[in-house]
């Protein structure tokens, strides 16, 4: 296998497999994406991730971008991945330390500072505030909202004892999210600058120590129902703090950490 180099960064313990795709090498040499994707993805086996982000040109913007889930479905946005994607593109001279990028659930801005990102997200869309939903054995009120990919938020007493892959999934998949189905937040107010969070993500098909957009969406719930301020920070499994800003804008601060380039082998895609 001629040479295939790859980055691997990580936000708030999410990790990601970055290539710079502006050649169009990746679909070159794999035109089914969404297999490459899945394969390499894998952990254990291959280089692991929990998703895969593509770098590509725009014409009216510093890069475009394909995000990719680690099943191979291509999802609309990720938060802890534009930290990442931001931090790529200024340590490889893609853009400077403003910049503006293409996805698809709209134009996203970033201003990189050291390790820290802030990211400017698109504004949140279809919010519902405090609706039944019915399970087989009982009925839980949820709140929902899309912050570039859908969300639903269950504020609950205790983070630590949620079941959250198991009942996780029964939201994700529950009809009234429809086809596509929906990520699901489980948080807990701490106080009225801090919440702790953790998230069953779509595409993923479990729990993440991180969800960048799974925060804005449960800071932008939490403002709305006046039980936190802004900034609010987020509190995730991985132990790193996100600070969220809700003023009219919505915008999402962390950390994104390169890991380290590579390249890949044909043998990771058996």
């Amino acid at each position: 296998m001629t040479q295939f180099e790859f980055s691997k960064m990580s936000a708030s313990g999410n990790d990601f497999v970055i290539v710079d795709n502006r050649d169009g090498k990746v679909y070159e040499r794999f035109p089914d994406v969404a297999g490459f994707v899945a394969s390499i993805c894998r952990f254990h086996h291959s280089v692991g991730a929990d998703g895969v982000i593509l770098i590509e040109d725009s014409r009216d913007h510093d890069f475009r971008w394909r995000f990719f889930n680690a099943d191979g479905s291509e999802a609309e946005m990720c938060g802890n991945g534009g930290r990442c994607a931001a931090r790529f593109a200024f340590m490889n001279g893609i853009a400077g330390e403003k910049m503006s990028f293409e996805t698809v659930a709209g134009v996203i801005k970033a201003e990189v500072h050291g390790r820290k990102v802030k990211l400017q997200l698109t504004r949140p869309t279809d919010m519902k505030l405090d609706y039944a939903v019915a399970l087989e054995d009982k009925e839980l009120f949820l709140s929902s909202v899309n912050t570039g990919v859908p969300h639903a938020v269950l504020l609950v007493g205790d983070v630590n004892v949620v079941p959250v892959d198991d009942l996780g999934r029964v939201i994700r998949y529950h009809k009234a999210f429809g086809a596509k189905g929906t990520n699901v937040d489980f948080v807990e107010v701490l106080d009225k600058e801090n919440a702790r969070l953790r998230t069953y993500e779509r595409g993923v098909e479990g729990e993440t120590f991180a969800c960048g957009t799974g925060a804005v969406a449960s800071g932008v719930i939490l403002a709305e129902k006046a039980l936190v301020r802004s900034p609010v920070n987020i509190h995730t499994k991985g132990g790193e703090v996100l600070k969220i800003y809700i003023d009219g804008e919505v915008y999402l601060e962390g950390e994104a950490r390169f890991v380290y380039n590579g390249q890949l082998h044909e043998e990771a895609l058996l």
